[in-house]
């Protein structure tokens, strides 16, 4: 292992933070308890005052495939995880085009589009070195419970690449804004769209300093130039109580916010 300093503010997909220090995991090594674990930084907020960090290497970058399986390096980017599907006409992985991350970022939220999701296509996933099959762990919409730190997962193969699919998958998340943003701020609530009620609370468009909500989709928070943690963080706390003043709906994040409080050996 080794340490790599990491300018937060050009690697976070936000473009939040500072330069900081993070821990290299490589293949072989003991992995610390006590730092947070970080991928992509695609749904990630930083704070001035982050935990200590660590990520896995490019050592977790792989693909293994036999006739029946495919076993995929949590560090793979999701591009290209796409770009092998297609190359070997293997399919299930359509919904991953323009999906920023990599696959431990995708395990640890179980991300997907609509109804594509990635434990939708898993048979099991590695953690602490060992392999879960995915019915043992818990999991839901935008939500894997999986306790521990994700170091590959595997997938039945499937033949036939499906390029139309993939394409209209795609054009679901061409209403997403041009700005840097995380993501998604806030999960859907049942039955409802959190970009509805932000709108509808008449946040859409709101801006704090150099953060603010989209005028494309309300529930995506965006960085215009400039914009910190705290003028996010601003944000998010005026759309949770907003939204609960006029509908009684309690917004949980999908957005990730790292401070000095979070809790250590996060697995995204």
């Amino acid at each position: 292992m080794y340490t790599k300093t990491i300018d937060f503010s050009h690697y976070a997909s936000i473009k939040v933070g500072q330069p900081t220090e993070v821990l290299m995991i490589e293949r072989g090594d003991s992995i610390p308890t006590d730092r947070y674990l970080i991928g992509g930084a695609n749904n990630l907020l930083l704070s001035p005052t982050p935990p200590p960090l660590m990520m896995l290497s490019k050592d977790f970058a792989t693909i293994e495939q036999t006739e029946e399986t495919l076993t995929i390096g949590a560090s793979m980017p999701t591009g290209r995880i796409v770009s092998y599907a297609k190359r070997h006409d293997i399919a299930g992985f359509e919904f991953c085009a323009k999906l920023p991350g990599t696959l431990g970022g995708l395990l640890a939220m179980n991300a997907g589009v609509k109804s594509y999701e990635i434990f939708t296509i898993l048979q099991s996933v590695q953690i602490d070195g060992v392999w879960v099959e995915k019915e043992q762990i818990p999991h839901g919409y935008r939500f894997a419970q999986l306790n521990g730190i994700a170091t590959a997962g595997r997938f039945g193969l499937r033949r036939g690449f499906d390029e139309p699919l993939k394409e209209r998958l795609h054009a679901l998340r061409q209403n997403q804004p041009p700005h840097p943003s995380a993501g998604s701020a806030f999960k859907n609530p049942s039955g409802d769209y959190a970009g509805r009620l932000i709108e509808a609370v008449g946040l859409k468009g709101v801006r704090r300093g150099g953060m603010a909500w989209s005028n494309l989709h309300a529930n995506f928070l965006v960085n215009l130039g400039g914009g910190n943690f705290e003028e996010a963080t601003a944000l998010l706390r005026l759309a949770k109580e907003r939204v609960f003043e006029e509908f009684g709906i309690v917004l949980e994040e999908e957005i990730i916010l790292l401070d000095a409080t979070s809790s250590p050996v996060h697995n995204g």
